[in-house]
C-alpha cells in the first residue's frame, strides 16, 4: 500500500491549509511546485487515484502532508523546500515515507533545513542519513536554522 502520489493543481488548496503547521511557508513556490510536477502528496488512504480500500471502496486521496522539493541546479542536487503532515497524521511514517520518495529520485546531493529545537524532526533526519552540514543565523523568524544533507552515496 502506498500513501504518496504525486500532487496535482487540483490540490492547491489543501496543500494551502497544511502550510500553516509550518514555520515560514512559501505559497508561490507551492503553487509553482504543483504546476511543474515537483511536489508529492501524503494522502488519508492509498496513493493512486484508483485505488480502493479493504471493502473496495474508493480510497481516501485527501492530502494530509506534502513535501516540495526543488532541484538544486546542473549538479543534480535537490533542496527539501517544504516538508509537512498534518499534527492528526503525525507518528504514522508519512514524512518518512515523502522524503524517501525524494532520497529515491535523487542521484546527488539533498538539503534541508530546519529548527535546532525541532528533536522530531531531526530524529528523522538523522535516521534517513542526514547529518548537519552547516548553520543558518536568524534564517527563521528570531531563530536559526540547521543546514542538514544527505550524500548520494549514504545510507
Amino acid at each position: 500500500m502506498t500513501r504518496v502520489r504525486p500532487g496535482r493543481e487540483t490540490d492547491e488548496s489543501a496543500l494551502r491549509a497544511l502550510q500553516c503547521h509550518l514555520r515560514e511557508p512559501s505559497p508561490d513556490l507551492l503553487a509553482h511546485g504543483l504546476r511543474v510536477g515537483d511536489v508529492l502528496v501524503s494522502v488519508a488512504g492509498e496513493g493512486s487515484d484508483d485505488a480502493r480500500s479493504v471493502d473496495g471502496r474508493p480510497s481516501d486521496q485527501r492530502p494530509v502532508g506534502y513535501v516540495l522539493p526543488v532541484p538544486g541546479g546542473t549538479d543534480g542536487s535537490v533542496h527539501v523546500a517544504e516538508l509537512v503532515v498534518h499534527p492528526d497524521h503525525r507518528r504514522e511514517g508519512r514524512a518518512a515515507e515523502l522524503l524517501g520518495r525524494v532520497l529515491a529520485d535523487a542521484d546527488a546531493r539533498v538539503t534541508l533545513l530546519v529548527a535546532p529545537e525541532n528533536d522530531a524532526a531531526l530524529a528523522l533526519y538523522r535516521d534517513l542519513g542526514f547529518a548537519v552540514a552547516g548553520r543558518r543565523p536568524g534564517f527563521y523568524d528570531g531563530g536559526d536554522a540547521l543546514v542538514m544533507a544527505r550524500e548520494p552515496s549514504d545510507g
